[in-house]
Protein backbone atom coordinates (compact mmCIF):
# COMPACT_ATOMS: atom_id res chain seq x y z
CA UNK A 1 0.00 0.00 0.00
CA UNK A 2 1.30 3.36 -0.97
CA UNK A 3 0.41 5.86 1.71
CA UNK A 4 0.94 10.05 1.93
CA UNK A 5 -0.04 12.61 4.26
CA UNK A 6 -1.69 15.70 2.38
CA UNK A 7 -2.65 18.29 4.95
CA UNK A 8 -2.65 15.77 7.40
CA UNK A 9 -4.64 13.89 5.52
CA UNK A 10 -3.95 9.99 4.47
CA UNK A 11 -4.15 9.24 0.30
CA UNK A 12 -3.69 5.73 0.06
CA UNK A 13 -2.98 4.30 -3.59
CA UNK A 14 -4.25 1.02 -3.55
CA UNK A 15 -4.97 -1.96 -6.00
CA UNK A 16 -8.22 -2.48 -6.97
CA UNK A 17 -7.76 -6.61 -5.83
CA UNK A 18 -7.14 -4.82 -2.53
CA UNK A 19 -10.08 -2.70 -2.12
CA UNK A 20 -12.45 -5.49 -3.20
CA UNK A 21 -10.53 -7.74 -0.19
CA UNK A 22 -11.30 -4.97 2.09
CA UNK A 23 -14.32 -4.14 1.42
CA UNK A 24 -13.83 -0.40 0.94
CA UNK A 25 -16.68 1.70 0.03
CA UNK A 26 -17.22 5.43 0.53
CA UNK A 27 -18.56 7.16 3.44
CA UNK A 28 -18.94 10.49 4.54
CA UNK A 29 -15.60 10.30 6.47
CA UNK A 30 -13.64 8.04 4.09
CA UNK A 31 -13.87 8.43 0.60
CA UNK A 32 -12.81 5.81 -2.33
CA UNK A 33 -12.62 5.86 -5.87
CA UNK A 34 -11.27 4.78 -8.93
CA UNK A 35 -8.82 6.34 -10.80
CA UNK A 36 -9.64 7.38 -14.14
CA UNK A 37 -6.35 7.17 -15.96
CA UNK A 38 -6.00 10.84 -16.07
CA UNK A 39 -3.28 13.14 -13.80
CA UNK A 40 -5.89 15.79 -13.74
CA UNK A 41 -8.47 12.86 -12.08
CA UNK A 42 -5.65 13.33 -9.01
CA UNK A 43 -4.71 16.99 -9.16
CA UNK A 44 -8.74 17.33 -8.23
CA UNK A 45 -7.89 15.25 -4.82
CA UNK A 46 -4.96 16.99 -4.12
CA UNK A 47 -6.49 20.13 -4.56
CA UNK A 48 -9.09 19.02 -2.20
CA UNK A 49 -7.13 17.60 0.58
CA UNK A 50 -4.74 20.92 0.46
CA UNK A 51 -7.90 23.41 0.93
CA UNK A 52 -9.75 21.47 3.81
CA UNK A 53 -9.69 18.72 5.93
CA UNK A 54 -13.40 17.14 5.21
CA UNK A 55 -12.41 13.77 4.96
CA UNK A 56 -10.69 11.47 7.36
CA UNK A 57 -9.18 9.89 4.81
CA UNK A 58 -9.32 9.03 0.70
CA UNK A 59 -8.35 5.57 -1.33
CA UNK A 60 -7.57 5.50 -4.83
CA UNK A 61 -7.59 2.37 -6.66
CA UNK A 62 -6.85 1.35 -10.33
CA UNK A 63 -6.21 -2.23 -11.62
CA UNK A 64 -2.88 -0.75 -12.84
CA UNK A 65 -1.42 -0.19 -9.19
CA UNK A 66 2.15 0.80 -10.55
CA UNK A 67 1.01 3.66 -12.95
CA UNK A 68 -1.12 4.97 -10.51
CA UNK A 69 1.54 5.65 -8.17
CA UNK A 70 3.92 6.66 -10.76
CA UNK A 71 0.96 8.97 -12.65
CA UNK A 72 0.68 10.35 -8.68
CA UNK A 73 4.44 11.41 -8.47
CA UNK A 74 4.82 12.60 -12.08
CA UNK A 75 2.89 15.44 -10.06
CA UNK A 76 5.44 16.28 -7.67
CA UNK A 77 9.28 16.90 -6.89
CA UNK A 78 9.98 13.61 -4.94
CA UNK A 79 12.87 14.47 -2.13
CA UNK A 80 14.54 11.82 -0.23
CA UNK A 81 14.87 12.51 3.59
CA UNK A 82 16.48 10.07 6.56
CA UNK A 83 15.78 10.10 10.48
CA UNK A 84 15.70 8.56 13.85
CA UNK A 85 13.97 7.28 16.31
CA UNK A 86 16.65 7.59 19.08
CA UNK A 87 16.70 6.52 23.09
CA UNK A 88 19.03 6.71 25.53
CA UNK A 89 19.91 4.78 28.27
CA UNK A 90 16.83 4.95 30.33
CA UNK A 91 14.37 4.35 27.48
CA UNK A 92 13.02 7.78 26.93
CA UNK A 93 12.64 8.85 23.23
CA UNK A 94 14.30 12.01 21.93
CA UNK A 95 11.50 14.44 20.39
CA UNK A 96 11.85 18.07 19.42
CA UNK A 97 9.37 20.77 19.11
CA UNK A 98 9.12 22.45 15.47
CA UNK A 99 6.25 25.09 14.30
CA UNK A 100 3.77 24.09 16.77
CA UNK A 101 4.08 20.20 16.30
CA UNK A 102 5.95 17.56 18.47
CA UNK A 103 8.22 15.62 15.84
CA UNK A 104 11.40 13.68 15.23
CA UNK A 105 14.40 14.97 13.79
CA UNK A 106 15.21 14.49 10.03
CA UNK A 107 16.67 15.70 6.87
CA UNK A 108 17.18 15.14 3.41
CA UNK A 109 19.56 13.24 2.14
CA UNK A 110 22.87 14.81 0.60
CA UNK A 111 24.28 14.05 -2.65
CA UNK A 112 26.34 10.53 -2.29
CA UNK A 113 25.22 10.36 1.13
CA UNK A 114 23.09 6.96 2.30
CA UNK A 115 19.84 7.23 4.19
CA UNK A 116 21.36 5.34 6.89
CA UNK A 117 24.08 8.01 7.06
CA UNK A 118 21.76 11.14 6.15
CA UNK A 119 19.78 9.80 9.46
CA UNK A 120 22.67 9.72 12.00
CA UNK A 121 23.61 13.15 10.52
CA UNK A 122 20.49 14.70 10.77
CA UNK A 123 20.04 13.52 14.29
CA UNK A 124 23.12 14.93 15.41
CA UNK A 125 22.77 18.08 13.86
CA UNK A 126 19.28 18.85 15.11
CA UNK A 127 19.55 17.85 18.73
CA UNK A 128 23.86 17.95 19.37
CA UNK A 129 24.27 14.41 20.11
CA UNK A 130 27.54 13.06 19.85
CA UNK A 131 27.11 9.49 20.42
CA UNK A 132 24.43 8.06 17.91
CA UNK A 133 24.37 4.38 17.36
CA UNK A 134 22.00 3.14 14.80
CA UNK A 135 19.85 -0.07 15.48
CA UNK A 136 17.90 -0.57 12.60
CA UNK A 137 15.18 0.24 10.02
CA UNK A 138 11.93 1.19 11.54
CA UNK A 139 9.47 2.14 8.41
CA UNK A 140 9.16 4.69 5.38
CA UNK A 141 6.22 7.83 5.50
CA UNK A 142 5.65 10.20 2.75
CA UNK A 143 4.22 13.45 3.23
CA UNK A 144 3.36 16.55 1.03
CA UNK A 145 4.32 19.96 1.69
CA UNK A 146 5.51 23.14 -1.09
CA UNK A 147 8.92 24.55 -1.30
CA UNK A 148 10.08 27.82 -0.85
CA UNK A 149 9.70 27.72 -5.05
CA UNK A 150 6.18 26.70 -4.27
CA UNK A 151 6.54 23.52 -6.06
CA UNK A 152 4.54 20.62 -4.76
CA UNK A 153 7.08 18.06 -2.88
CA UNK A 154 6.59 14.62 -1.49
CA UNK A 155 9.10 14.00 1.53
CA UNK A 156 9.96 10.41 1.42
CA UNK A 157 12.03 9.64 4.80
CA UNK A 158 13.28 6.35 5.99
CA UNK A 159 13.35 5.87 9.49
CA UNK A 160 15.95 3.95 11.45
CA UNK A 161 15.52 3.20 15.14
CA UNK A 162 19.13 4.56 17.10
CA UNK A 163 20.66 4.16 20.60
CA UNK A 164 22.69 6.99 22.75
CA UNK A 165 24.85 7.16 26.03
CA UNK A 166 24.47 11.05 25.64
CA UNK A 167 21.95 13.01 27.62
CA UNK A 168 22.56 16.60 26.72
CA UNK A 169 20.53 18.12 23.87
CA UNK A 170 20.91 20.77 22.13
CA UNK A 171 18.06 21.94 19.70
CA UNK A 172 19.17 23.60 16.14
CA UNK A 173 17.08 26.48 16.39
CA UNK A 174 18.02 27.66 12.63
CA UNK A 175 16.14 24.95 12.00
CA UNK A 176 12.91 26.02 14.08
CA UNK A 177 13.42 23.39 16.29
CA UNK A 178 12.31 25.17 19.97
CA UNK A 179 12.89 22.41 22.05
CA UNK A 180 13.93 18.81 22.54
CA UNK A 181 13.68 16.11 25.21
CA UNK A 182 13.55 13.51 25.99
CA UNK A 183 10.03 11.51 26.87
CA UNK A 184 7.85 8.20 26.88
CA UNK A 185 6.09 7.27 23.66
CA UNK A 186 3.19 6.46 25.41
CA UNK A 187 2.47 9.92 25.88
CA UNK A 188 1.84 10.74 22.44
CA UNK A 189 -0.47 7.88 22.20
CA UNK A 190 -2.05 7.80 25.60
CA UNK A 191 -2.56 11.82 26.01
CA UNK A 192 -2.47 12.70 22.57
CA UNK A 193 -0.37 16.17 22.51
CA UNK A 194 0.24 18.27 18.49
CA UNK A 195 1.72 15.34 16.65
CA UNK A 196 2.13 15.08 12.73
CA UNK A 197 0.24 12.20 11.89
CA UNK A 198 3.34 10.75 10.07
CA UNK A 199 5.33 10.67 13.04
CA UNK A 200 2.61 9.66 15.17
CA UNK A 201 2.91 6.14 12.31
CA UNK A 202 6.82 5.70 13.24
CA UNK A 203 6.02 5.63 16.89
CA UNK A 204 3.18 3.01 16.02
CA UNK A 205 5.22 0.75 13.77
CA UNK A 206 8.29 0.85 16.27
CA UNK A 207 5.70 -0.40 18.64
CA UNK A 208 4.64 -3.29 16.43
CA UNK A 209 8.36 -4.58 16.02
CA UNK A 210 9.28 -4.08 19.54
Amino acid sequence: MYKVYINETPLRLISEKKKEREGLVSTEENLVSRYAGRSKFLLNYIDMLEKTQRYQSITIYSEEKKKLISDFESLFHVIEAAGGLVFNAEGKALVIYRRGFWDLPKGKLDKGESKKEAAVREVKEETGLQNVDLQGFICETNHVYKDKKKRRCIKRTYWYKMKTSDEKLTPQTEEDIEEAKWAKLNMFISKKPKIYKNILEVIQAYHRMD
